[in-house]
């Protein structure tokens, strides 16, 4: 049985992909700030109360893994915020970077011992990282973070491709969640679908792309 530890688990894109992932028979490791009664029913394992940007938290739950192997890193959490020009919150964008770059290297690094040959990681991401992409403008924040997250995703490709660790840079779409106060194109569960599809495809050949959920690839 594979064992897949995602952080942000308790809702959204997190929840809906570790009750897909168990339903497909995996054991869920699930990360998050608050628990919820709908991550406890469905994941094996629980560490709540977690900041991801926490360097003693990460270890605490290393030592508690101990040998544990992973054969699937989700690095789901995220936050989102709006910045207008001429008058920007620059606390608000540091905290995005905390959470949105500097959060999936340190739970990555982190956990290294944990992961093996074979073993996956998915960084989610957003389309508003794509500097191609942007037509729009604004967000400042968050689009600098995503953007930033996938130059890591892409460096820990190359990285951890001797090893036999793939990873993926995922767009989840956009989703029907909190983040975005429920407006969106999709489920959350759509969403996680299409995003375990392109877990399930991913191989060190296409190790590093970046991916919206429906199959597509993205122009960094």
């Amino acid at each position: 049985m594979q064992t897949a530890l995602i952080t942000g688990a308790n809702r959204g894109i997190g929840l809906a992909l570790a009750q897909q992932l168990a339903d497909k028979g995996c054991d869920i490791i699930a990360v998050c700030r608050t628990s919820s009664d709908e991550i406890e029913q469905i994941a094996e394992t629980v560490f709540s109360d977690i900041d991801v940007t926490n360097p003693d938290q990460l270890n605490d739950i290393k030592r508690l893994l101990g040998s544990q192997k992973l054969d699937l890193l989700i690095n789901n959490a995220g936050l989102l915020k709006d910045e207008q020009l001429g008058d920007i919150n620059y606390d608000s964008i540091r905290e995005q970077f905390e959470i949105n770059t500097l959060a999936p290297l340190m739970v990555t690094e982190a956990l290294l011992d944990n992961l093996k040959e074979g073993s996956k990681i998915a960084n989610i991401t957003s389309r508003m990282g794509s500097i191609a992409d942007n037509d729009s403008g604004g967000r400042y924040g968050y689009r600098a973070s995503k953007a930033a997250l996938n130059a890591v995703g892409k460096s820990l490709a190359e990285d951890l491709k001797p090893r036999g660790i793939a990873v993926a840079q995922l767009h989840p779409g956009w989703v029907k969640t909190r983040m975005v106060g429920f407006n969106g194109l999709i489920t959350a569960e759509d969403s996680a679908a299409g995003l375990i599809k392109i877990i399930e495809q991913l191989t060190l050949e296409n190790s590093g792309s970046f991916w919206h959920t429906n199959g597509e690839q993205l122009p960094w």
